[in-house]
Formats: C-alpha cells, sequence, structure tokens
C-alpha cells in the first residue's frame, strides 16, 4: 500500500473488494443496516480492519444533520446508584452507535442550565438529564428554547410536563411497609425523610399512604442530611423516647448501612433488635453484615429505559409525553425478614 514513502488512502470502494461485495453492501455495514447478512458483515469489518479503513461517522452524521451524541446530566456523578444507571444507557446508545457525554450539575441549578447550553453548543441531538434540586418547569421552558428532545430521569419537576422514567418509588415504599407489618413491626420510621425533590416526595407518599392502610403512626418522618451519612436527626431521641420506633425504612442503602453500623455500635443487632430496610439494592447491601433488606429500585432498567425513550423523541419529536414508570420489588436480606446468621 505504500511507495516512494506516501500512503494511499483507503476508501470503502477498496474495502468492499477485499470483502468481495458491492460498495453499496459496505455502505450498508458502516450504516448499521438490518438488511445485511451477519456473514456478510463480519467479512466488511473484517476487511476494514485488515486494510485499516476508518469510517468518517463525522461526516455521516453531518449529511443526517445528527451528530449521534447525546447530553446526559446528572446532579451527583460521585454516587453509585448514577453508574448504575449509566451502564443502562451505555447498554442502549452502545447499541444504536451513539457517544454519550457526561456532565454534573453538582445539584446546583444555575451550573445545571449552562451545562445543558454547552451541550448544546457540542450539537448533542438529545438530553437525559436529572434535575438538580430546586428545578421547577423553568427547566423544561429553558431546554425547549434549545431546541432538544429530552427525558427526565429519577427526578421530575412537574407530574405530566415533559418526558420522564423512573422507578415506581412509591410502591417500593409501600412494599416495604407492608413487610415490616407482616414482620411484627408496628412502629416505623422513615430516616431521611427530606421532601427536596420528586423522588423523595414520592417515597414519602408511598409512606404515608402504606401507614394509613395499615392504621399506624404516621408521624415518624425524620428528615436528614444525606449528604452527611451520620445525621440521624431526630431518630436518636425517637429511640431513647418510651415508645420507640422498631424499624426504620432508610431513604437509600447508604443511609441505611450507616444506620445499621450505629446499632451494631450500641449492641443492638439489625434485624433482630430493629429492622432497617433500605433503598436501591447498591452491590454493598449484599455483603454488609447483617445483609440489608433494600428496595430494588433497578438503576439500570430506569437508564435503558430512558435511553430507548429518548431515540423515539429524537425520531417522533411530536409525540406525546411519555411516563414510565419501572416497577422495582423487594430484596429480602437478613436486616429484615431473612435469616440471621
Amino acid at each position: 500500500m505504500s511507495t516512494g514513502g506516501s500512503q494511499k488512502r483507503v476508501n470503502l470502494q477498496s474495502v468492499a473488494e477485499e470483502a468481495g461485495v458491492s460498495r453499496a453492501t459496505a455502505s450498508l455495514v458502516l450504516r448499521e443496516s438490518p438488511l445485511v447478512s451477519a456473514e456478510t458483515r463480519k467479512r466488511v469489518i473484517a476487511a476494514m480492519h485488515k486494510l485499516g479503513y476508518i469510517y468518517n461517522r463525522g461526516a455521516a452524521n453531518l449529511r443526517r444533520q445528527r451528530t449521534g451524541t447525546i447530553g446526559v446530566v446528572l446532579c451527583n456523578i460521585g454516587s453509585p446508584f448514577y453508574s448504575k444507571l449509566l451502564i443502562g444507557i451505555d447498554e442502549v446508545f452502545v447499541d444504536a452507535g451513539i457517544v454519550a457525554l457526561l456532565v454534573n450539575s453538582a445539584e446546583n441549578i444555575e451550573r445545571q442550565m449552562r451545562q445543558i447550553w454547552r451541550l448544546r453548543e457540542h450539537g448533542v441531538d438529545g438530553l437525559i438529564i436529572c434535575p438538580a434540586v430546586g428545578s421547577d418547569e423553568t427547566l423544561l421552558s429553558e431546554i425547549e428554547k434549545t431546541g432538544l428532545p429530552y427525558v427526565q430521569v429519577l427526578r421530575h419537576v412537574s407530574p405530566t410536563a415533559g418526558d420522564y422514567v423512573g422507578p415506581d418509588y412509591a410502591g417500593g415504599t409501600d412494599l416495604a411497609v407492608s413487610h415490616l407489618v407482616r414482620h411484627g413491626r408496628r412502629k416505623i420510621a422513615f430516616l431521611g425523610g427530606n421532601p427536596v425533590h420528586s423522588a423523595a416526595c414520592e417515597r414519602l407518599e408511598g409512606f404515608q399512604r402504606a401507614l394509613r392502610r395499615h392504621r399506624l403512626e404516621s408521624d415518624l418522618i425524620v428528615p436528614t442530611d444525606l449528604d452527611n451519612l451520620s445525621d440521624f436527626g431526630s431518630l436518636e431521641s425517637l429511640m431513647a423516647s418510651a415508645s420507640p420506633p422498631d424499624a426504620a425504612i432508610c431513604y437509600n442503602d447508604m443511609v441505611a448501612l450507616s444506620l445499621m453500623g450505629r446499632l451494631l455500635s450500641e449492641g443492638e443487632l439489625p434485624g433482630r433488635d430493629f429492622a432497617v430496610i433500605g433503598a436501591d439494592n447498591l452491590p454493598q447491601a449484599a455483603t454488609s453484615f447483617p445483609t440489608l433488606t433494600t428496595i430494588v429500585t433497578d438503576p439500570v432498567g430506569v437508564g435503558r429505559n430512558a435511553a430507548r425513550l429518548l431515540l423515539d423523541r429524537i425520531t417522533e419529536p411530536r409525540a406525546s409525553s411519555m411516563r414510565v414508570l419501572v416497577s422495582g420489588q423487594l430484596m429480602v436480606r437478613e436486616s429484615c425478614g431473612g435469616p440471621l446468621p
């Protein structure tokens, strides 16, 4: 391929000849057309690798007036929960030949909007966004000014406006209360009950709904600082009262694991002396002592559904808004309901 120190550029025709197919067929392979057989696709890809052909996807996207990139705006990229969400998003985007550009709002609404406009400047085809605390419907109107299709994920700023995909927070918390009642717990606290965004509000809604159904006390909602895992709010004074709670549903697994550590340090065994349920089913929940019963919110499934919905919205921008709730379940372990060691 090289003579006199110069290198002949490999083009698509060269690839087609090497693979023994027409140039049109080779082009269909590059565009990931389902019309090409798996065997033919393998031959063309092998020829590309052999010859060193690099597909100019940018030029192809320019012809289609798309960049093949999606902006993902999250509020806390350090959280292990969001890592799981990104796995689900990435699974769908990889198959669609799309690259995700990740930015962090750090729970700051001004920074969030700056990041969205920067993503727009980079030509993304759409957005997946978990709204920062304090966001309202102004966020949606500002996104609509950019002309970008978008899907809210995990949190929403309106019960009706815009596409949204998230766990069934209320249903999951309801399941947790019912499980505790079946195991004889009657005074249940909710630890981390600070209604600062839709996900928190829906958790509390499911908690209070289930308490009413079981005719239990409903005033044991304990606000805490979720960034400070040693903050147990008023729970410690409640535990020292004449009528202490006998169980706690925690906002997430990190809060629950911290609470179990505190209980153990005071000589109480979670699951026997005091029931604890978390949420999100992080890997640490299965390896803690005792292992943690938790509400499965399936962030990977949420990510997959959000990515698919956004791709649909890019194709059909005028379709009606959709709300997709990913149903969860309760993973029963030793901290409530499972056999203790």
